[in-house]
């Protein structure tokens, strides 16, 4: 083979979709390739004439154009042009022209057509446009997701539920569950009753409605421990409005709901009809190294030691979801509940060396454990928010301490402390509901650089732990005063556009240099952290008290503040780049190193640095509608 036409095939085997192509494919391929040569300035394309050629960019750099001259794109080294011109009637769709003096391999139509038909990986990507491949990816990265996964919680009852009514005596409650062989009932209340959508003719065979459950450990803890009488009406003992989840949820989304509840029995509805309980044994049948039988140890630690023990089990939970295919949503939320059981144990220890808080809290924690976004890599982000009967004088030693016993016992289990400050063991951050009112009011409405800071931390919050009615009234504080101050929304959008994706002019990666002289791009600071704070601008405008990302967005197209188009692409980006840094994580713990957020785009793929670039160039646009959606306003001082 000549050394021109090794030198073409070589080329093309560096970048997308060539790269997955045989050999023999890129010699045939190499002998069948056209060479232009076009000076800066010159046309290539002309929208709606003729083409019969797939164009790549040997080198230079070209920009496509829309047909009411708007740019669409800048292209560079190893990019496509022309295929969508191929597939929709050899008619040109976009413009081209060269931006520098640029070599431009022509490959013809008839073996472009032929790649097409020969190879799904090389019709996927030239029939896929920008955004269209992230999705593809992110499908194409989930489809072997394990069976915790895809298989749906109705997979698991293997019997009817067992149910006694609300004044059946405890004792003979007892003698029940020990002769149907369970470890829990249903308590129904006999007098109300459901519609069964399968007899709604027949009245007495209405399903009755479910008021509570008890189980083993509730006999033991408030029966026999409290020394209650054999006759006492289990309606007092019983747990009452339960916890439950639908028949029709993954296997995943119970035990998700098990870990931030800690609770080990699950009632499951078809709709409103209790049809089944399922147990933590049940799940644990399905994942022997699981998430949730991790946070059943982590309530049955009773020291700070005894916690920080679990850390390699927390690493291996990460990395055997990870193994799993688990979505970057599903991971995140797992991990979060994992640093929410870890809060919840603290506090208990806590109280227990302390003795009973003096007023009413909760402990609100905010950033991506409140969004349900927690990785490996994080810091504290966490306040006290107390009952407003809170005396400094004689109440704050008491808070002052418990907070500190649960910063230290956070940092002690892998969750660094903030390096700003924003911890429960800050006097500033441990404060009476009316103090934290007058915080969100005061930042609203006079925004300014320090006060935009503490929003994009504390406006991601969630209580954890105690009166949780005290976080959701700064909830609804937010959500109502933050949709009706523009001025603040646009100060808020634009401290959200001072982090901007990697890319270049030409949507080259703009890299960061490390210690070790690598090339490297920071994929939480450049990638997830942006999309985090514009998709809380938009969240926040609509009035919505969603945290996470994806239910924020959920949230948002309800508004139609956003086209669907664009909430699609800000999803995948979302998912995208999360899953990228959740596996880069995951390798780095098996490689036996901390875990980062910073990635070498060269150890990747031609593919994946393409994926890579489009994820940032959603980033990049959705920044660009950001600063035109809440423009720059007055701010109007309160009286």
């Amino acid at each position: 083979m000549q050394i021109e036409l090794i030198e073409i095939r070589d080329h093309l085997n560096r970048f997308a979709p060539f790269d997955n192509l045989p050999e023999q494919t890129l010699d045939d391929i190499a002998r069948q390739v056209q060479v232009g040569y076009f000076k800066a300035g010159s046309e290539i394309l002309v929208a709606g004439e003729p083409i019969h050629e797939l164009h790549y960019v040997r080198s230079g750099a070209v920009e496509i154009h829309r047909r009411s001259g708007e740019l669409h794109n800048r292209l560079t080294e190893g990019d496509l042009f022309g295929q969508a011109g191929l597939l929709r009637g050899n008619k040109v769709r976009l413009a081209a022209r060269a931006l520098e003096d640029s070599l431009i391999y022509f490959i013809p139509g008839p073996l472009f057509q032929q790649l097409c038909d020969q190879f799904d990986s090389f019709a996927d990507f030239v029939e896929a446009e920008g955004q269209s491949r992230l999705k593809s990816a992110l499908e194409d990265s989930h489809g072997k997701a394990s069976e915790l996964m895809k298989i749906k919680v109705r997979k698991l009852i293997g019997r009817a539920p067992v149910s006694v009514p609300l004044d059946m005596p405890v004792q003979q409650v007892a003698q029940v569950m020990s002769e149907q062989s369970v470890s829990s009932v249903i308590i129904v209340n006999p007098g109300r009753r459901w519609p069964n959508p399968a007899q709604v003719q027949v009245a007495d065979q209405q399903t009755q409605v479910m008021a509570g459950i008890l189980t083993d450990r509730d006999l033991r803890v408030r029966v026999l421990a409290e020394g209650l009488p054999g006759d006492t009406p289990v309606s007092q003992v019983m747990t009452p409005g339960p916890v439950t989840v639908q028949a029709d949820e993954s296997v995943f989304e119970a035990m998700l709901c098990m870990l931030r509840n800690n609770i080990h029995h699950l009632p499951v509805l078809q709709r409103r009809r209790p049809v089944g309980m399922i147990s933590l044994a049940d799940l644990i049948r399905y994942e022997s190294r699981s998430s949730l039988y991790l946070v059943n140890s982590i309530f049955n630690k009773d020291s700070v030691d005894g916690l920080k023990g679990l850390l390699p089990d927390l690493h291996a939970t990460f990395v055997r979801m990870v193994a799993d295919d688990a979505s970057a949503h599903m991971v995140g939320r797992a991990m979060s509940s994992i640093g929410r059981a870890f809060t919840r144990r603290l506090l208990v220890l806590a109280e227990q060396t302390l003795g009973p808080p003096p007023v009413p809290y909760c402990f609100m924690i905010a950033g991506s454990m409140a969004r349900d976004e927690q990785l490996l890599l994080t810091d504290q982000d966490n306040a006290l928010v107390l009952d407003d009967s809170f005396d400094p004088e004689q109440h704050d030693a008491y808070f002052a301490e418990l907070a500190q016993f649960v910063s230290n016992g956070l940092a002690a289990c892998g969750y660094a402390y903030c390096k700003g400050g924003i911890m429960a063991s800050n006097p500033k951050w441990r404060q009476p509901l009316k103090v934290w009112r007058g915080y969100f009011t005061r930042w609203i409405e006079q925004p300014n650089p320090e006060t935009l800071l503490n929003s994009s931390i504390f406006f991601d919050l969630d209580g954890v732990y105690g009166k949780t009615a005290l976080v959701e009234n700064l909830k609804e504080l937010l959500a109502e005063k933050a949709s009706g101050t523009p001025a603040f929304l646009a100060a808020l959008a634009r401290n959200a556009l001072n982090r901007t994706p990697p890319l270049g002019f030409f949507r080259t990666f703009v890299m960061e240099t490390d210690g070790r002289q690598k090339n490297i791009i920071n994929l939480k600071g450049r990638g997830t952290a942006p999309l985090t704070d514009l998709i809380r601008v938009h969240a926040l405008a609509c009035g919505s008290k969603a945290q996470n990302s994806l239910e924020r967005l959920d949230a948002i197209a309800a508004t139609k503040l956003l086209p669907k188009e664009a909430l699609d692409h800000l999803r995948y980006a979302f998912e995208f780049l999360s899953l990228v840094r959740i596996r880069h994580q995951a390798r780095e713990v098996e490689a036996g190193n901390p875990p980062d957020n910073y990635v070498e785009p060269e150890q990747f793929s031609s593919s994946e640095r393409h994926h890579l670039k489009e994820a940032f160039q959603v980033v990049s646009n959705a920044q660009k509608f950001l600063r035109f959606r809440y423009p720059a306003q007055p701010l109007t001082r309160p009286q």
